[in-house]
């Protein structure tokens, strides 16, 4: 089954009403995934008003040790209305973090310069209602094929990954034109 659906926990921006959905399925702690961090920022700088975009994780811990606490991180950090805020500073800071052996503290230093509440931070990263919006974006992933990241799927069918902004870019304005 390589077609998926939004559904009400997804983290949503651009478009509300888009005709063009791409939902990722990332690994904070994937260097791919960081690559195409970069390029979604300029996609959603340039397709904002004409494009959906949706996160959901899927975590390597087998591979990426620190991959599960850092989508704790983003989930905490959303449960406060700064999920995205936290999303870009995990990405932007993965070489910070991604070697180390305890991010609590780490994932905490970012919450308090969102402004976030601290306690709260801590109360929602250990929840169980945040682990378990992880275990079920990871399992949604698996029965959706997904097994690498990232994984991208645009309006709900599978796509190979574009090597570079100008190939992703053209794949996205292909799929706004033709909807339209």
């Amino acid at each position: 089954m390589n077609t998926i659906s939004s559904s009400d926990s997804d983290w949503v921006k651009g478009a509300k009403d888009a005709q063009v959905v791409l939902v990722e399925y990332s690994d904070f702690q994937c260097p791919a995934c960081a690559f195409y961090f970069s390029l979604l920022k300029q996609l959603d700088q340039e397709f904002s008003n004409k494009i959906q975009f949706i996160y959901r994780h899927f975590p390597l811990k087998q591979i990426h040790v620190n991959a599960e606490s850092a989508a704790w991180a983003a989930e905490a950090a959303g449960r406060q209305g700064k999920f995205w805020e936290m999303h870009d500073m995990i990405f932007e800071n993965q070489a910070t973090w991604s070697s180390q052996k305890n991010t609590e503290d780490i994932f905490l230093s970012y919450a308090q310069s969102l402004g976030l509440n601290s306690n709260q931070f801590k109360i929602d990263f250990d929840s169980n209602e945040v682990k378990e919006k992880v275990t079920n974006d990871y399992a949604g992933g698996i029965e959706s094929e997904v097994n690498a990241t990232p994984t991208f799927f645009l309006n709900g069918q599978k796509i190979k990954n574009p090597s570079n902004y100008d190939e992703f870019r053209n794949i996205i304005k292909e799929a706004i034109d033709s909807n339209s």
